[in-house]
């Protein structure tokens, strides 16, 4: 067999995580993250931000054509489960020429949401703009903005370029 595929969605006992009270990647994979769309898909899938490890090279994250116009791309991502985000990474790991020069995110609690509801919720500012570096972790912590419960996030870089990972540490919001 060379390839296994499997369809669906994972299924977590997130009252057992959110009694843990324990700091997890709410945006990852493995914990049922899924990036649901953004507004540019050039060269790499938008879903390799959220995958596990480090990314092996620029094609393992997510890469923007240039703009040549005015504007932003952005991804939203629906996280594993609602939660409070504690600290945020955005690695620009492989990404030395064509990183973004600025990323924000904001963030809404909208369960459930698609990416249609996901474009015309009312989102608020959880990470304000801020200057990114070519091949480097940014740890934000301090940073964020006060919020409570988030169900997605809204990754904006400025005007284009690449991540290669993105990290959302929070704890599961009780139910």
């Amino acid at each position: 067999m060379a390839r296994l595929r499997v369809y669906g969605a994972a299924a977590i006992d997130w009252t057992r995580i959110a009694r843990a009270k324990r700091p997890i990647d709410l945006a990852s994979i493995l914990n049922g993250g899924l990036v649901l769309g953004a507004n540019d898909v050039h060269y790499g899938a938008p879903g390799n931000m959220i995958m596990p490890g480090r990314a092996k090279d620029m094609s393992d994250g997510w890469e923007t054509r240039r703009r040549r116009g005015p504007g932003h791309d952005w991804a939203i991502v629906r996280l594993g489960a609602p939660g409070v985000v504690r600290k945020i990474e955005i690695d620009t790991n492989h990404f030395k020429g064509n990183y973004p020069g600025s990323a924000s995110i904001d963030a809404c609690l909208l369960p459930g949401a698609d990416l249609t509801q996901a474009e015309h919720a009312s989102w608020t500012p959880l990470l304000p703009r801020t200057t990114l570096r070519a091949h480097h972790r940014h740890f934000f912590a301090k940073e964020l903005l006060k919020s409570g419960p988030v169900s997605h996030l809204r990754l904006n870089i400025y005007p284009d370029g690449g991540v290669s990972r993105l990290r959302v540490y929070g704890t599961v919001a009780q139910a």
